[in-house]
């Protein structure tokens, strides 16, 4: 603006310079001129826009069917502002709303009910002084069924750097991407992940890299009144926040018989152990800590194989933790202290002594990282447990 007033401000004194001029010509030659003939005229009047009428858009129509009930009913105002709002029920039940300061925007604060009949009623001013008022009356949608989601986080946990988010769904979900646009994940620090689908009704998010200790998370899963495709809608929201811990890394050698302890990548302890034997060996890989246990039974049955057979067992230890679904425990075994640091013996476990299982327990959370190296064992499915490191960033992508 300050640049087209000066421009304008030249324009005008030159004008007036020319017009003198003109006279001076005028007085000597004794000659009239008009405008008609070419003489000068008088400036160009700008003329303004006339004030318009108000614009309203409504995210929902009149007789509009199957409205999704999850996702909130908004009003948008252009050339003028939103004077007064309200979505009420078929029996009088009033919606809860906010509208803008300024009048542009106004929207529902509360998901609606499935199979109801609301009413949007809407006042609005215009740029001209008119007031306008539309109503739409709609109904959302009825569900053939509905899926709940339960999430492997605690609130307020703390959890290792290897957490992956894994959410269930209690039955198949049609369409992922709409599921995935119900959950959000938000960190601080800013952290880089990314989805993947483990059959119908399970999808696991992980970071692009193991998260950054004291990394603040809260997860929204914002699944109610969602449309998941072919009549199935989300049941219930889930909202989780939780803490990132330190960085601990155990790192079990079948060769040298030791497992290391890091904590922040500083080696903190080291301890002798025993893994699989040779007809039993523990499948190599990044594991992920599932769940820790205390005075627990190892029960070879649960595995297929009968405790009463040969090869079986079923017995009960002090400090158990799990590391796979598939079996596979660091866990106490004061049974086989003297092969503990010389050779492996197990029948897939990482066995330590009570002492280094307990300190190792008490030191550890979910989602720490457990990888077994020189096993001889096959390597570690990634759908086993919460092993999701075995995957590439760029594997774990390509779905």
């Amino acid at each position: 603006m300050v640049l087209v007033g000066r421009v304008r401000g030249r324009l005008a004194r030159s004008s007036g310079r020319w017009v003198s001029f003109l006279l001076a010509a005028i007085v000597v030659t004794g000659c009239t001129s008009s405008a008609a003939e070419g003489g000068p005229s008088s400036p160009a009047t700008t003329s303004s826009e006339p004030p318009k009428p108000v614009l309203l858009a409504l995210s929902v129509s009149d007789d509009e069917e199957d409205v999704e009930p999850g996702q909130p009913v908004t009003v948008r105002a252009e050339y003028g502002a939103i004077t007064k709002a309200s979505l009420i029920g078929k029996h009088g039940t009033h919606v809860k709303d906010d509208l803008r300061s300024d009048g542009t925007f106004w929207t529902t604060t509360e998901p609606l009910g499935y199979g109801k009949t609301y009413t949007l009623t809407v006042e609005a001013k215009g740029e001209d002084g008119k007031t306008v008022t539309e109503e739409s009356t709609f109904t959302t949608a009825t569900p053939d069924r509905t899926v709940a989601v339960s999430i492997n986080v605690w609130d307020d946990e703390t959890v290792g750097v290897g957490m992956p988010l894994i959410f269930t769904f209690t039955g198949p979900v049609p369409d992922r991407d709409a599921a995935e646009d119900a959950i959000t994940i938000t960190a601080d620090p800013e952290t880089e992940g990314d989805f993947r689908w483990f059959g119908d009704s399970q999808v696991i998010w992980r970071p692009k890299e193991y998260w950054e200790p004291g990394t603040e998370v809260t997860i929204d899963a914002e699944i109610y009144g969602k449309d998941f495709g072919e009549g199935t809608f989300g049941a219930e929201d889930k909202t989780v926040s939780f803490t990132v811990g330190d960085k601990l890394v155990a790192v079990a050698d079948g060769k040298s018989h030791k497992l290391t302890v890091s904590i922040n990548d500083k080696k903190v302890k080291t301890m002798p152990i025993s893994m699989g034997k040779p007809s039993t060996p523990t499948p190599k890989g990044i594991y992920t800590v599932m769940s820790e246990h205390n005075w627990y039974t190892m029960d070879s049955g649960t595995y297929g194989v009968p405790a009463d057979s040969p090869g079986g067992y079923r017995l009960d230890v002090e400090y158990a933790v799990r590391l796979s679904n598939s079996g596979i425990f660091y866990h106490s075994a004061p049974w086989s202290l003297g092969d503990q640091g010389r050779t492996n013996v197990s029948h897939g476990c990482i066995n330590l002594s009570t002492e280094n299982a307990a300190w190792l327990m008490n030191k550890s959370n979910r989602g720490d990282l457990f990888e077994v190296r020189n096993s001889g064992g096959p390597e570690l499915d990634p759908t086993d447990g919460w092993s999701v490191w075995q995957l590439s960033w760029e594997e774990w992508r390509s779905q």
